[in-house]
C-alpha cells in the first residue's frame, strides 16, 4: 500500500471522494480516500497530481473508484448505483459547430462508457458538472443521476490509462434543495450502503467477477 492506495482482492485501488460529509464511519473502516474537494476543477487537479506522484513512485493503482453522493429525480433515494457512462454537462462549444457536451479537439464521445461492472449493483447513467442541480435544472439533463466530480476523475484516469468505477448514492432530487441539510440528511444511510458496495467490489475483484464489457458485447475480466 502506498499513500491512499489500498490492496483489495489482489488489486491496488485508489478511492476518491469529494467531501468529508460523505465519508462516514462505515467507509472509514474500509479505506482512506483521496479527498479532492467539491467540483470538477478540484477533482481533476487533485486526482491528476496524485496519479502523477504515484507514477513517479512506480505505484500507480490498477483501478480508481470515484464514490459519494448524487442527485436524481427518477432513481430511488438513498440507493446505490454504479455509473455505466458519464458525460460533462457544462461544456458547450456549439456556437463553433461542435456538438453540445463535446470538448473541442478531444477524441471522446459526449457520453463516455464506463465498462466495468460489479455484480448485483444497480446501473445508471451519470452527468457531471460544476452546478448543484435541483428542480427544473434537471429538465435538460438526459442522464439518470448527477454529480460534480466523476467526469473529471475519468479524464485524469485516462491520462494514466487507469480504469474508473463510479459508485453513487442518491442523496437528493425527489424534492427541491433549499439548504445544505437537504443534501446531508441521508448521507449516513448512503455511507453504510456504499460500504456494502465496496465490499461487493472487493469480492468481485477477488473472485474474478468484476467484468469489463467489450465492444463486441463479450465480457473480459479486469
Amino acid at each position: 500500500m502506498t499513500g491512499n492506495v489500498v490492496r483489495i482482492g489482489g488489486k491496488d485501488v485508489l478511492f476518491v471522494m469529494a467531501a468529508q460529509a460523505e465519508y462516514g464511519p462505515h467507509l472509514q473502516r474500509l479505506f482512506t480516500p483521496l479527498m479532492t474537494g467539491v467540483g470538477p476543477v478540484e477533482a481533476g487537479v487533485r486526482l491528476g497530481v496524485e496519479l502523477s506522484w504515484l507514477k513517479s513512485d512506480k505505484a500507480l493503482p490498477d483501478l480508481v473508484v470515484s464514490l459519494g453522493s448524487a442527485g436524481s429525480r427518477t432513481l430511488e433515494q438513498t440507493e446505490i448505483y454504479q455509473a455505466v457512462s458519464v458525460s460533462y454537462r457544462d461544456i458547450d462549444a456549439s456556437p463553433l459547430g461542435f456538438e453540445k457536451g463535446a470538448t473541442p479537439f478531444l477524441d471522446l464521445p459526449v457520453i463516455v462508457p464506463l465498462p466495468l461492472r460489479i455484480p448485483e449493483i444497480r446501473e445508471a447513467t451519470l452527468s457531471s458538472g460544476g452546478a448543484v442541480i435541483t428542480g427544473a435544472a434537471y429538465d435538460p439533463i438526459a442522464a439518470d443521476m448527477v454529480d460534480m466530480e466523476t467526469f473529471a476523475c475519468l479524464r485524469a484516469c485516462q491520462l494514466f490509462d487507469i480504469p474508473l468505477i463510479g459508485l453513487r448514492g442518491i442523496s437528493d432530487g425527489a424534492a427541491d434543495l433549499r439548504h445544505v441539510g437537504d443534501w446531508t440528511e441521508y448521507l449516513h444511510v448512503i455511507d453504510e450502503k456504499l460500504a456494502d458496495a465496496v465490499m461487493r467490489l472487493e469480492q468481485a475483484i477477488g473472485s474474478g467477477l468484476l467484468r469489463q464489457d467489450s465492444p463486441r458485447d463479450e465480457a473480459t475480466p479486469l
